[in-house]
């Protein structure tokens, strides 16, 4: 189970705390435009790089319209990961872009 937060509270939430962003989008997606400090996991590799992540770190899981981010996030906290879906993704980001 993960929970969800809205794209207006995370950017709030991003401002205010360090969070760890895990972008989940495909590599020319990414390189399109980016949150600064997102890293980038693509879905469709995340299985096969699992090991680069930690079950001791909370991760904040976007992808550009909460699709993707969702699915992520499902197969990470069925793994012991602790997540958070950021919903509406890239398309409601508010924020700068790298």
């Amino acid at each position: 189970m993960f929970s969800s937060i809205g794209a207006d509270e995370f950017y709030q939430k991003s401002k205010a705390d360090s969070v760890t962003i895990i972008d989940v989008r495909e590599a020319d997606e990414f390189e399109r435009g980016h949150i600064p400090s997102a890293k980038t996991l693509p879905l469709s590799g995340l299985q096969q790089h699992i090991d680069l992540l930690s079950k001791n770190e909370k991760y904040y899981i976007i992808c550009q319209s909460g699709g993707r981010s969702a699915m992520a996030c499902d197969f990470l906290s069925s793994e012991g990961y602790e997540v958070v879906n950021v919903m509406g993704g890239m398309s409601a980001w508010k924020g700068e872009l790298a």
